[in-house]
């Protein structure tokens, strides 16, 4: 078997954590000085490798054999656009970056992963706060060739989208659904227009549904595709700032833009900023990280 389909079929074995995955991945580079295009492997040599529990290597290889399996790696070889870790179009800061997915399916432009990035997020519960921020900081960040990546989540992901499209620009959706899932269902036109026009990427396979952990998976995706990271808003202990957590893992600039300190939206920024991440009052805060 080719082994770009090898590691797409491991994708779509059920119960295989993120982790595991990778595993295989780092085997295959410990074992091959180069890894080969082609690789004879059983099921039961890929669980000894994934280090799987008793029953869940009976479960996996079971799996890994069965028809059905095969089904789907035969419908998403022929009707769905995707990339390795191992092809060349795969971006090298993604591949550096903190468990980097062994698959990725797209609709829209690869190239776009070649373009300086910045990942905007924050609340999804925002206020016109980050609404002005995104406003007036959008049009230059547009200009200076800068795509703008987000998460296709309410509010402020949202935003950043919209935002990047109204001035001209390009933007990267990285969902935490499979290609053909809406969530949220309002964002379903949107996604649309990314997915002809951007770029719209997810490590899930079409089908899969959104599920909790999905989203925290997702956030590493963003921080390792992008330079630096903006916080709009974000409470305590949010899912933004699990994605500023992310991308200082990654070496990334971490940018928050400060709030008034009775805002319980403007807590995790002014956190974030207490801890080192440089606050951003203008565009050219931002696009000084972009010099170099």
């Amino acid at each position: 078997m080719k082994t770009r389909e090898l590691l797409l079929k491991l994708k779509l074995a059920k119960g295989i954590s993120i982790k595991s995955e990778y595993r295989f991945y780092q085997w295959l580079k410990s074992t091959y000085d180069v890894i080969p295009d082609e690789l004879n492997i059983t099921a039961e040599e890929i669980s000894e490798t994934l280090m799987l529990s008793k029953n869940k290597s009976k479960t996996f290889i079971n799996f890994y054999n069965s028809d059905k399996l095969n089904r789907e790696l035969d419908h998403h070889i022929n009707h769905v656009k995707w990339i390795t870790i191992i092809d060349d179009l795969y971006p090298e800061n993604l591949k550096e970056a903190y468990l980097p997915p062994i698959v990725l399916f797209y609709f829209g432009d690869l190239g776009l992963l070649e373009n300086k990035a910045l990942a905007i997020v924050g609340s999804r519960n925002n206020t016109e706060y980050s609404v002005e921020v995104i406003r007036r900081l959008i049009p230059d960040i547009i200009s200076n060739q800068i795509t703008i990546v987000s998460g296709l989540a309410k509010g402020v992901d949202r935003l950043a989208h919209l935002a990047a499209i109204a001035n001209h620009g390009t933007t990267i959706a990285v969902i935490g659904t499979g290609l053909d899932q809406y969530y949220p269902r309002e964002n379903e036109s949107l996604q649309r227009t990314i997915a002809k026009n951007h770029l719209l990427l997810s490590e899930y396979p079409v089908g899969c549904r959104p599920a909790r952990y999905h989203f925290p998976e997702r956030n590493r995706i963003i921080a390792g595709l992008v330079r630096s990271v903006l916080v709009t808003e974000a409470k305590y202990r949010s899912g933004s700032l699990i994605t500023a957590n992310l991308a200082l893992q990654n070496n990334r600039n971490v940018l928050a833009v400060p709030g008034r300190i009775d805002s319980e939206l403007s807590v995790g920024c002014n956190d974030l900023i207490q801890a080192g991440a440089k606050p951003v009052i203008t565009a050219k805060d931002i696009l000084e990280e972009y010099k170099y």
